[in-house]
């Protein structure tokens, strides 16, 4: 499968539009981090892309969020590595973070989320005025974007990387693409 088919059929299951952006951005943030540690972008992004494809459906379901995608998505031919991953991303089912993909994905998540809040509260509301300093000084805040768990983000050390240096890729990738993300 490759990206089109993945991101139409994303757009197949999830109508909410915030959603498909969280998708893009974490999608962009794991492609960065692939050119980081020389991995396959693609194969990456993908994983970000459909990483919540059974979302919407397990909303109330949490233990069961990233296996039901990971069993459709496999039955549409995607890559074992890529359904691992998916499966890796959501702690509370179980799933086993073994490869860097895993545990990249599985700390990007959140931290998007951080990032999207921080620009949120900015004036201009602009991604693009962002600094990695501005989203660390968020990150101390612990009522500033609750639902961004910070214990995971921090697990970024599994991959090699500071809070810093993750912090800084992933705004960078999401700046690259501040106008489908709408900020």
């Amino acid at each position: 499968m490759d990206r089109l088919q993945a991101y139409d059929l994303l757009q197949k299951k999830i109508s909410n539009q915030n959603m498909i952006k969280h998708s893009l951005a974490v999608e962009e943030c794991l492609k960065e981090l692939a050119r980081h540690f020389k991995e396959d972008e693609e194969k990456w992004g993908i994983a970000g892309l459909l990483h919540d494809y059974d979302y919407a459906e397990l909303m109330n379901s949490p233990e069961k969020h990233g296996l039901v995608a990971a069993e459709e998505l496999e039955k549409l031919g995607l890559d074992k590595e890529i359904t691992q991953a998916i499966k890796a991303h959501n702690e509370q089912n179980g799933t086993e973070r073994i490869s860097r993909l895993d545990k990249a994905i599985h700390c990007v998540d959140p931290l998007t989320g951080l990032i999207v809040a921080a620009a949120l509260i900015l004036p201009s509301k602009k991604i693009n005025e962002l600094t990695t300093e501005s989203v660390l000084n968020r990150f101390e805040e612990k009522r500033f974007a609750a639902g961004a768990n910070r214990e995971i983000i921090k697990r970024c050390s599994e991959i090699g990387l500071t809070l810093e240096e993750f912090t800084g890729i992933c705004l960078r990738a999401m700046q690259k693409i501040s106008q489908e993300l709408g900020l």
